[in-house]
């Protein structure tokens, strides 16, 4: 039997790995279910979902030139019309977009100031610019340094105090 991109089969776990789990589908040819692809919602260990020797019905999504066979078990469910997967978690990494500069905190970023300031008139719709992230590091480095000019000013004694 042929194995088609698309076509929804019945197999057996065979083995688990930290990344997936293989599925013997039938004469044997073994396909591997990422753990990508597992269910609908963030799966941690394969072992939480999956057993050896479990019969699981899975999707064919891709077969490579040299046989591997990709298959989804999340695919391979009937849903009804219009029926959405749960949202992806956000992810808080730094290998996502934006270099794990910002996580989901309400709108702050990492030293809890606003993201949205508009240093430079023009809306910001989210992602602050390069000059506007430049304007609010100048500001805040002329702030920190003329507090710590203050702070030593004054042990020190100050401008024009007389030395005895």
């Amino acid at each position: 039997m042929a194995i088609e991109v698309g076509a929804k089969l019945e197999g057996k776990v065979t083995g688990i790995t930290h990344f997936g789990a293989f599925v013997d589908l039938s004469g044997g040819v073994t396909g591997l279910v990422h753990i990508s692809e597992i269910a609908d919602n963030y799966v941690k260990d394969v072992k939480d979902h999956l057993k050896i020797d479990d019969v699981v019905k899975v999707k064919v999504i891709n077969v490579d030139k040299d046989g591997k066979i990709g298959l989804s078990i999340k695919q391979a469910i009937d849903r009804p019309e219009g029926h959405q997967p749960p949202p992806q978690r956000e992810r808080t990494g730094a290998g996502g977009p934006g270099g794990g500069e910002r996580f989901n905190r309400g709108g702050q970023d990492r030293g809890g100031r606003p993201f949205n300031k508009q240093s430079s008139g023009r809306p910001s719709y989210g992602k602050p610019s390069f000059e506007d992230k430049m304007s609010r590091f100048l500001k805040d480095s002329e702030e920190r340094i003329s507090s710590l000019k203050k702070n030593t000013e004054g042990k020190r004694g100050g401008r024009g105090a007389k030395r005895v």
